[in-house]
């Protein structure tokens, strides 16, 4: 096979990206950012024919035109709602993405930040690094999680792998999603969201983002949570209306939250700061050596397979 052009775009950690075997393979382009395209000349992105992309600035109509020749673009991540798919097929452009890798990590996140503000552990720790548990003797009480009643708003790859967890701690499983899914009989299924938050005490929000889902839980599904709720996001920061979320947050109107992603990323709202009932990780969700190798592994493998058979492993749902 003949080295085609390609170009690497994203902030790679050493174990996401084998910058050596990409070179040995291709002719290679790398930049940090998409806004640093200025800075590889024209006849060189004429050139390019594929893109390995991290990151979550928006790939358009107006950026892929800057490409001619580009036939594949193979995202770093489940999530590819970044680059606009209708506006990829309009130029034969495939679109590829490292599914089912990363399933379990998410997962063991989504637990974790439902233990984390459930029982209050950065509190916690806090409060014996302050030196008010010898000062003050315990802490608050906190929130019991087994036996819960939990909903999953997107009972996908992700999604299915929280239930399943979840019933490890005697929880009754509610989710939402556009149809029944072939799931345990235990499973209680509703085609209306709102109602879901209505029969449930926590929610796990485990849906795509893109512009379908912008704003998807409302303050209305933070109402029907009530006081007693706690959130759980693993998915993306736009899917939740964050104003509203701070407002419950800050006047009590739900229990907590435990974030991993935010808008505006890594600059989020200041007002997450003052708060005491949120526990939040820096979408680290997947960040694990094993899982982030797996995926860059899949990457370059979606281009390679691309140039030698025309197709490229894991192309996304939209596109087969």
């Amino acid at each position: 096979m003949k080295k085609r052009a390609i170009l690497l775009i994203g902030k790679y950690a050493k174990e996401e990206c084998n910058l050596s075997v990409y070179e040995q393979n291709f002719f290679v382009n790398k930049i940090d950012e998409l806004r640093d395209l200025k800075k590889i000349k024209k006849n060189d992105l004429e050139k390019i024919e594929a893109i390995a992309f991290k990151g979550h600035s928006a790939i358009d109509l107006e950026i892929m035109k800057k490409f001619p020749s580009l036939r594949l673009i193979s995202n770093f991540g489940v999530g590819y709602d970044t680059i606009n798919i209708n506006d990829a097929k309009k130029l034969n452009i495939l679109v590829s993405f490292t599914p089912d890798i990363l399933s379990d990590d998410v997962a063991d996140m989504a637990l974790a930040l439902y233990l984390g503000v459930s029982r209050k552990l950065k509190n916690g720790y806090d409060w014996i690094k302050s030196g008010n548990w010898a000062l003050h003797g315990e802490m608050p009480l906190n929130k019991k999680i087994s036996g819960s009643k939990c909903g999953i708003l997107g009972l996908g790859r992700i999604g299915f792998e929280i239930a399943k967890r979840l019933e490890a701690f005697k929880t009754e499983i509610h989710y939402f999603s556009r149809k029944p899914k072939k799931v345990s009989s235990k499973w209680i299924y509703h085609n209306d969201p709102l109602k879901l938050c209505l029969n449930v005490e926590n929610l796990f929000v485990a849906l795509k983002g893109g512009v379908s889902t912008n704003g998807f839980v409302s303050a209305d599904f933070l109402k029907a949570l009530g006081k007693d709720g706690i959130v759980i996001n693993i998915s993306r920061g736009s899917v939740i209306d964050e104003n509203s979320l701070l407002y419950a947050l800050e006047n009590d109107k739900i229990y907590g939250a435990g974030l991993d992603v935010f808008l505006n990323e890594p600059k989020i709202n200041n007002r997450f700061f003052e708060l005491n009932n949120v526990f939040m990780q820096p979408h680290q969700a997947s960040a694990t050596i094993k899982t982030r190798k797996a995926m860059g592994e899949l990457q370059f493998q979606n281009i390679l397979n691309y140039f030698e058979n025309g197709t490229p492993l894991t192309l996304v749902p939209e596109l087969k």
